[in-house]
C-alpha cells in the first residue's frame, strides 16, 4: 500500500457519520423548500400586499447577512467539552421546529396587520434558529475529513439525502389546494406546518447527537465574553477580508453566486412557462405537470447527477468535474427550449437529467472545494475557521437568492407578461418568458465557468498543503 493510500485510509469517515450529516442536510433543505411553497398562501389566501411580501422576503436575508458571520465566529471559537458545533446545531434545530409551527398559525378572521406582524416576528425567530443550526452544521461537514476525495464523498452523500426534500416538496402544491385534503390553503398550512416541523427538527438535531467531536476546552481560541464583543466584530471583519484574499475561495463564491442566482431567477417562472407555453394558460389542465417538473428534476439529481459527478471528481479532479457538469447543464437548457412543445408536456422530461447537472452538482463539488481552501487558510493564518468560511459562502448563496427574487419580477416586466391575459393574447410575452427560462441560466453558467477556468487546487496541491500542516503540528 502506498503512502497516499495509507493516508486516505486513515481519513475515511464511517458511513454512519456521513449519513448522520446527510440527515441534517435534509432538514437544511426541507425547511426552505416548503417555506417557499407555503409563502404563496400569504398573498393568495391571506391578502398580503406587495410591500408586505417584499419585506418578509428580503428582511430575513438582511438579518442573515449580520447573524451568519457572527455565528461563524462564535462557532469557530467556542470552548466546550462537546466541541465547537454540536450544541448550536441542537439548539438551532429545536428553535427552527418550534418557530416554524407557530409562524404558520394564521387565520383569515384576524386583521391583515395582525397576521403580518405575527408572521414577521415568528419568521425572525425561525431564521435565528436557522442561523444557529446551519452555520455550525456546514462547518461540521468541512472538518469531518482532511482527505481530498473523502470530502467529496461526505458532501455527495449529504446532497443525495438532502435532494429528497426537493422530491417531496412539489407535491405540497397538490395537497394544499385539493379540497379533499383541506377546505382551504390557510387551513392546510396550519396543519401541515406541524407535520413538516417536527420530523425536520428531529433530522436537524441528528448531527449533533451522532457526529463525534473532541473537547475544545484547552484550545487557544478568541475570547467570546461580552467585554470583547467590539473586538470580536472587528476580528470577524478581518477574517472576512483574509478569506477573500484567497483567490480560489473568491472563485468558488462568485461562480456559485452566478449559477445559483441565474437558476433561481427563472425557477419561479416554471409555473407560468408550463401553464402558458404548454397548456395555453389553462391552469386546471396542467394536472401534475408543474409538480412533476421539480420532482423529476430532483430525482434526476439524486440518482444520476450526484453519483456521476462524485465519480467524475475522483477520476478527473474537482475542477474538471465541475466544468463537465456545467457544460452538460447548458446542453440541457438548450434541449428544454426545443422540448417545450404545446400539448406534449412529456417531452420536457427528456431534458431534465441534463439540465439538473448544473444546480444539482453545484454544492457537492463546491462544498468539497471549500474544505480544501480552508486548509490553505490554516496554512496562512494558523487557524481553523470553518464557521467563517461556511458563513461567507452561504451568505453569497442567500444574497443570490434575494437578488433572484427581484430578477424574477424584472423578467416578467421586461417581457410584458400579464397572468390575467390568455396565451393567445400575449404570444410575444410567453415566448419571452420561455427564452429567459432557458437561456438566462446558460449565461450565468458560462460566467461561472470563466471564473473557475484558472482554479488550481488540485489533488497534489491539496496533499502538499496537508503534509505541511501535519509537519507544523508535529
Amino acid at each position: 500500500m502506498s503512502k497516499s493510500t495509507q493516508l486516505s485510509a486513515t481519513r475515511t469517515v464511517p458511513m454512519g457519520q456521513k449519513v448522520a450529516f446527510g440527515i441534517g442536510m435534509f432538514a437544511n433543505q426541507m425547511f426552505p423548500a416548503i417555506l417557499g411553497i407555503f409563502m404563496v398562501v400569504l398573498v393568495q389566501d391571506l391578502g398580503f400586499p406587495g410591500w408586505m411580501w417584499a419585506l418578509i422576503y428580503f428582511f430575513p436575508r438582511i438579518f442573515d447577512s449580520i447573524t451568519d458571520p457572527i455565528m461563524g465566529f462564535i462557532s469557530d471559537n467556542t470552548k466546550s467539552k462537546w466541541g465547537r458545533r454540536r450544541q448550536y446545531v441542537m439548539i438551532g434545530g429545536l428553535l427552527m421546529g418550534v418557530a416554524y409551527i407557530f409562524m404558520w398559525q394564521l387565520y383569515k378572521e384576524d386583521t391583515l396587520q395582525y397576521n403580518f406582524w405575527y408572521f414577521f416576528i415568528w419568521s425572525i425567530v425561525f431564521y435565528l434558529g436557522l442561523t444557529f443550526f446551519s452555520v455550525p452544521y456546514v462547518a461540521m461537514g468541512y472538518e469531518m475529513s482532511d482527505d481530498f476525495h473523502e470530502r467529496t464523498n461526505i458532501m455527495a452523500i449529504a446532497q443525495w439525502i438532502g435532494q429528497w426534500a426537493w422530491v417531496i416538496a412539489p407535491w405540497f402544491w397538490i395537497i394544499m389546494y385539493d379540497p379533499e385534503w383541506f377546505p382551504s390553503a390557510d387551513v392546510a398550512v396550519r396543519e401541515l406546518a406541524i407535520w413538516v416541523a417536527i420530523p425536520c427538527a428531529i433530522c436537524a438535531m441528528v448531527p449533533a447527537l451522532f457526529i463525534k467531536s473532541k473537547s475544545t476546552l484547552d484550545e487557544d481560541y478568541e475570547p467570546l465574553n461580552a467585554a470583547n464583543i467590539g473586538g470580536s466584530l472587528k476580528k470577524i471583519w478581518e477574517s472576512f477580508k483574509e478569506a477573500f484574499k484567497i483567490a480560489e475561495f473568491r472563485k468558488i463564491c462568485f461562480s456559485t453566486f452566478f449559477i445559483y442566482n441565474a437558476f433561481f431567477a427563472v425557477s419561479s417562472l416554471t409555473f407560468f412557462v408550463i401553464v402558458y407555453k404548454l397548456f395555453n394558460g389553462d391552469a386546471e389542465a396542467t394536472g401534475i405537470w408543474v409538480s412533476l417538473f421539480g420532482c423529476l428534476g430532483a430525482l434526476g439529481t439524486t440518482f444520476i447527477v450526484i453519483p456521476v459527478v462524485t465519480w467524475m471528481s475522483k477520476k478527473m479532479g474537482k475542477k474538471k468535474a465541475f466544468m463537465w457538469a456545467q457544460a452538460i447543464s447548458i446542453v440541457g437548457y438548450i434541449m428544454m427550449y426545443f422540448l417545450f412543445v404545446p400539448g406534449k408536456p412529456w417531452l420536457y422530461i427528456i431534458s431534465l437529467p441534463f439540465f439538473s447537472f448544473g444546480i444539482g452538482s453545484l454544492f457537492t463539488i463546491m462544498m468539497s472545494m471549500t474544505a480544501d481552501v480552508i486548509d490553505i487558510d490554516e496554512l496562512n493564518s494558523g487557524k481553523r475557521r470553518e464557521g467563517i468560511f461556511g458563513a461567507i459562502y452561504w451568505w453569497m448563496v442567500k444574497v443570490g437568492f434575494a437578488i433572484a427574487g427581484g430578477l424574477s419580477g424584472a423578467i416578467i416586466a421586461i417581457v410584458g407578461f400579464n397572468p390575467d391575459l390568455t396565451a393567445v393574447e400575449q404570444p410575444g410575452a410567453i415566448e419571452g418568458l420561455h427564452l429567459f427560462f432557458c437561456f438566462f441560466p446558460v449565461a450565468g453558467t458560462i460566467v461561472a465557468m470563466l471564473i473557475m477556468r484558472n482554479y488550481n487546487v488540485t489533488e497534489d496541491r491539496a496533499n502538499e498543503i496537508r503534509a505541511q500542516l501535519e509537519a507544523r503540528k508535529k
